[in-house]
């Protein structure tokens, strides 16, 4: 292998994970990131070529790629939400779906100038949203109400549904809606969804009958299901092209929805994976683009994506919505959130190919119409979307709610000294009589484990910022970490120390499967219980510059352990065991005041003065 090859492979995932790591350092959409540092390696500096570098293997390497992003995807849709979305959602992503189609074709005639069919094939290309895109987006604002739900179920649904549109239309187009076309693509149709349902489903059964019946070691679980995701996509495409995403999207949906088998290790993994893949691919395509196609692109194409943004979505949603249950704010965010991704990028490129070959040189269009409309969709819904949010009412964007896993007595004083500072706070313990205590002091609370899985799907996560399990059961603590790390990131979930062993060492679990600890190193749930069911106090202390952190030490010594440290702009910060408080003045510091060590201290202090 020569070293221009390797260095151009290497060269790939280095742009991508570069391009993914300063995305969330400046919190811009990595997508944009991604697409310019794909232009620059490729069209720009010439140094990067993926056709010649990938031969033959490109397009098949691209499509596996695609499946597995929507293989994950499928595996992150419940059928629960549905409950309350399913009427929109179906009608998003049919009649919807035809408005957007109709208007995308009558502009891209109109403005492009690209012949009728060249032009109806853009429109189907383009009816696709980005999964890719509105994941991140969506993890990132935490959306209140349905919004959420429908734009993750649409941006998945959509691109099965949308390569299969583009496919009837490419049929239609190369054996003539006057020679049987129309005939031939309804069966098409039929063979797609067909074949693309029962391959999925039965590449899902298989996998469940594997992981039940505990027939492959766990450390096969991945590879096995990874195994059966290509075999489902191949198989599905080799007797009917692109019914393959729709076979991965079903086997990912029904995988996600069974009861038989826990998935969560699949999900992660392929949640890795993506990451991966998300980054080689727009780099790769991106790098395919020339820079005459480019060149090519003047006003014209600005128009027609602003057709799109401004006309096409905000039409095909307002109609999806009409007479729905969905709020005015929810139904504008659904009106301004529609980037396109690495599907719509994909499937541009291989029927730009095919559409070529068949005598429609305009087909050379396709590709750098569809990266502008991907890179300008993903500026701008990517950067309105956070600011968007926020002005409609539907997110929060920095939460700083705290959720107690465990309601003891002591929790319930805590979470109500928060509670009167603005925090929001969120209890769940599965003692029924703690809960009564918890609605009766009007803390909000749910009975339950925090453990199971209904329990989790349920919380509604606007206003929580972090998890703090402090229960009297260390092992649970971790798993409650474990299972919130998801949801909160690993750097927000927290828990009560281990107590020490009788030769003075802590124990616990390793560091990568429970929270950071919480308050101090000597902090145990039972050294909780004594201090609060004793003589201390939970204390509030505003400092200022005459009353600063070293005079609070001074004057409580160690009878006070700070808890948290409330910034005057609402922000809250934990203590922890391995942290350094580091208070301000105007800062609000809630601690434990151990009375009698305090008055021990101040006799001390006098008797020494004396």
């Amino acid at each position: 292998m020569s070293h221009a090859v390797l260095f151009q492979l290497a060269g790939i995932f280095v742009l991508g994970i570069v391009a993914q790591w300063t995305s969330w350092w400046v919190r811009l959409p990595s997508i944009l990131l991604l697409l310019t540092a794909g232009i620059l390696a490729g069209p720009v500096t010439g140094w990067l070529h993926p056709d010649e570098l990938f031969g033959g293997l490109l397009l098949p390497l691209v499509s596996l790629s695609v499946a597995v992003i929507l293989y994950e995807g499928g595996l992150n849709l419940k059928a629960r939400e549905l409950r309350s979305i399913g009427g929109v959602f179906v009608l998003l992503t049919t009649v919807g779906a035809g408005v957007s189609w109709v208007v995308g074709t009558l502009s891209a005639h109109w403005i492009l100038g690209l012949p009728w069919p060249v032009a109806t094939l853009l429109g189907a290309i383009l009816v696709v949203t980005g999964p890719t895109v509105i994941g991140p987006i969506l993890r990132h604002l935490r959306l209140r109400g349905k919004v959420g739900a429908l734009l993750k179920w649409e941006g998945i649904i959509i691109d099965p549904l949308g390569a299969t549109l583009a496919l009837l239309v490419f049929t239609v187009i190369q054996a003539g809606p006057g020679q049987g076309g129309f005939a031939e693509a309804a069966l098409v149709l039929g063979k797609t969804l067909g074949i693309g349902v029962l391959s999925g489903g039965l590449a899902a059964g298989i996998l469940i009958l594997v992981l039940s019946r505990f027939w492959a070691p766990d450390t096969l679980n991945n590879p096995i299901s990874l195994m059966l995701m290509f075999v489902a996509f191949s198989a599905a495409n080799a007797v009917q092209a692109e019914s393959g995403l729709l076979a991965v999207t079903v086997m990912g949906i029904v995988l996600a929805n069974q009861k038989w088998v826990s998935i969560k290790h699949v999900v992660e993994f392929k949640e890795n994976l993506t990451v991966l893949l998300i980054s080689s691919l727009f780099i790769i395509l991106s790098a395919r683009l020339r820079l005459e196609d480019l060149a090519g692109l003047g006003w014209q194409s600005l128009a027609f994506v602003a057709v799109l943004v401004l006309i096409a979505r905000p039409a095909s949603v307002l109609i999806a919505a009409w007479r729905s249950s969905l709020s005015w704010p929810e139904r504008v965010f659904l009106c301004c959130m529609a980037p396109r991704g690495i599907v719509a990028a994909s499937i541009s490129s291989v029927f730009a190919l095919s559409l070529t070959s068949v005598g429609y040189p305009e087909a050379d269009a396709l590709v750098p119409v569809t990266f502008l409309v991907v890179f300008v969709t993903v500026l701008v819904y990517g950067v309105s979307a956070a600011p968007l949010a926020r002005r409609l009412g539907l997110t929060q964007s920095n939460p700083q709610g705290i959720l107690f896993v465990g309601a003891y007595p002591w929790v319930q004083a805590l979470a109500r000294i928060l509670k009167e500072e603005g925090c929001p706070v969120f209890l769940i313990d599965t003692d029924w009589a703690k809960i009564s205590r918890c609605r009766m002091a009007g803390l909000p609370c749910h009975y339950g484990s925090a453990l199971s899985h209904a329990t989790r799907e349920e919380l509604d996560y606007t206003e929580l910022g972090r998890m703090l399990a402090v229960t009297a059961n260390n092992e649970a603590n971790s798993l409650a970490c474990l299972n919130f790390v998801e949801a909160f990131g690993r750097q927000e979930v927290y828990q009560l120390p281990f107590p020490p062993t009788k030769a003075g060492v802590q124990t616990g679990v390793p560091l990568e499967h429970r929270g950071r600890l919480l308050f101090g190193p000597d902090c145990t749930f039972d050294r909780m219980e004594e201090l609060l069911s004793g003589a201390a106090r939970i204390r509030k202390t505003r400092l200022t510059k005459e009353f600063d952190y070293a005079q609070f030490q001074s004057e409580h010594g160690a009878a006070a352990l700070p808890l948290f440290v409330v910034k005057p702009d609402g922000t809250v910060q934990v203590c922890t065991a391995d942290g350094k408080v580091d208070p301000r003045p105007g800062d609000l510091v809630i601690s434990v005041v151990d009375e009698v060590k305090k008055s021990e201290g101040e006799s001390a202090a006098a008797g020494g003065a004396s």
